[in-house]
């Protein structure tokens, strides 16, 4: 039987002191100073920090969550009152659009992949410039961009694909979902009143052409912040009977058109080589319905395609990637992953013959 030493317990002076130096001090730290780079780096005030997780990566590196008085006492009536002055200046009723109805056999896709709003790159360190500013003025032009690029087709209807990374962080620690820290521009709320902000104007330049269909996709960046933001757009266009949304918390989503069966997720779910059958096996009435199958896929911010054949000619399933607007921050920098073309993509799908062009516009 082994026998253990005497348990050692603290007196009650003793339990007090060690509360206080949790609750008051931030030095108490071993002398670390990775800390000291870490919150200036960042502009945090040491004064300012209530609380800090450290630990240690794989490779060696200090890994940091600050809880600064500002995430802790920010002001919840100042958001709202922010937010209901955003809603005051916009109308969510919209006048019916009088368009032409003959011969409108096109469906435009248009897909702003993985914008990732509130990431932060500096050009000194990176080479690539990107804040919320860059964010909205890419999906912007390059809204334009397509727009232009499809004035040869007759529209009859437009499938714009939004979430899949929109926001950079899911709460309030600038964290990803899965609690990864992220270099930001802002803070998390103003990402969200931004993001909600361009999607409005988005979705107002897409129904002057035709009615919009809206698809989210759920993101690895912004699980639960990214679905928050489809249904207060969903909410604002609550009234506009040419608009409709699918925003379920479904990952993989489908949509038909004609002959069209478009499959869409974010791409870091089920493996690219399941895809083509899974479509198959989850919707089996819609298979059976089109002729021309494709998946669209985002996550890994550059261009991969393949192709699956079910017959000579004819095109069983393509599975493609999206590009991305968003810059490059100082992970990817430091990792190598760089040079990928920055873009904005979209497709027209005639309603019989499946996709006839591909639409890009670069950064």
């Amino acid at each position: 039987m082994k026998k253990y030493g005497k348990r050692l317990r603290l007196s009650q002076e003793e339990v007090e002191m060690v509360y206080e130096n949790r609750a008051e001090s931030t030095t108490n730290l071993n002398g670390n100073t990775a800390l000291d780079i870490h919150l200036s780096e960042r502009g945090i005030p040491k004064k300012d920090v209530v609380s800090v997780k450290h630990w240690q990566s794989a490779s060696g590196e200090y890994r940091f969550s600050v809880v600064t008085k500002e995430d802790v006492t920010a002001d919840t009536n100042d958001m709202l009152e922010k937010i209901s002055g955003f809603i005051e200046n916009h109308s969510p009723h919209y006048p019916s659009v009088k368009r032409k109805n003959k011969n409108q056999n096109h469906l435009l896709v248009v897909n702003p992949a993985d914008i990732h709003i509130g990431k932060y790159a500096n050009g000194a360190e990176t080479g690539d410039e990107y804040d919320v500013e860059t964010a909205c003025m890419r999906v912007l032009e390059g809204l334009e961009g397509l727009i232009v690029k499809s004035e040869g087709f007759a529209i009859e209807k437009i499938l714009f694909c939004i979430g899949n990374d929109v926001l950079h962080i899911d709460n309030v620690y600038n964290q990803t979902t899965a609690g990864t820290i992220q270099d930001t521009d802002g803070k998390w709320w103003e990402h969200f009143e931004v993001a909600l902000a361009l999607y409005v104007k988005c979705v107002e330049i897409l129904r002057e052409i035709a009615p919009v269909d809206i698809i989210h996709c759920m993101s690895n960046h912004d699980y639960q912040s990214g679905f928050h933001l489809a249904h207060a757009l969903k909410s604002w266009f609550r009234n506009d009977p040419e608009i409709t949304f699918d925003i379920s918390v479904a990952h993989r989503k489908y949509y038909q058109y004609g002959s069209n069966l478009i499959g869409l997720e974010h791409g870091d779910g089920a493996k690219m080589d399941n895809l083509p059958l899974m479509m198959a096996q989850e919707k089996p009435l819609l298979w059976s319905e089109t002729k021309f199958r494709y998946w669209y896929l985002h996550h890994l911010h550059h261009k991969v395609k393949h192709k699956w054949r079910d017959a000579k000619d004819f095109i069983g399933v393509t599975v493609e990637y999206m590009r991305s607007p968003s810059g490059t921050d100082s992970w990817h920098s430091r990792k190598g992953y760089v040079g990928v073309p920055k873009a904005v993509e979209g497709f027209i799908h005639e309603k019989e013959s499946g996709q006839v062009a591909r639409l890009v516009h670069y950064f």
